[in-house]
């Protein structure tokens, strides 16, 4: 990350409270955030755990990262050298979503 950490707008780390409860809280007064549900493949454990369990989607997405550790928020111009970084780490990298002007929320699109 150090390579591109001057790129970066924000760091995510998402822990309990998933994607929505920890990527909230680095959102300045303004912006929401929008997450493409589609943009990544839940790891195999994800989708045993709600199938098994009878989770909610919903349910799913407050309470596990669903296989996203953390997020780094960057310029849409800096994207390509973000993941790229990312990947020379061996780090898995996709843009799962975008920061748009709204109130301070994280919301799932399902496009």
């Amino acid at each position: 990350v150090s390579p591109v950490l001057s790129r970066l707008h924000a760091l995510a780390h998402i822990t309990g409270g998933g994607i929505a409860g920890n990527l909230v809280r680095i959102l300045p007064e303004g912006c929401e955030a929008v997450i493409d549900a589609r943009a990544w493949r839940w790891p195999p454990v994800f989708r045993v755990l709600r199938r098994a369990g009878e989770v909610s989607l919903g349910e799913m997405r407050r309470v596990f990262n669903l296989g996203i550790g953390m997020i780094a928020v960057s310029a849409r111009d800096d994207t390509e050298a973000v993941i790229a970084a990312a990947k020379r780490a061996a780090v898995e990298a996709w843009i799962i979503g975008e920061v748009r002007p709204g109130t301070r929320t994280v919301r799932f699109a399902e496009r």
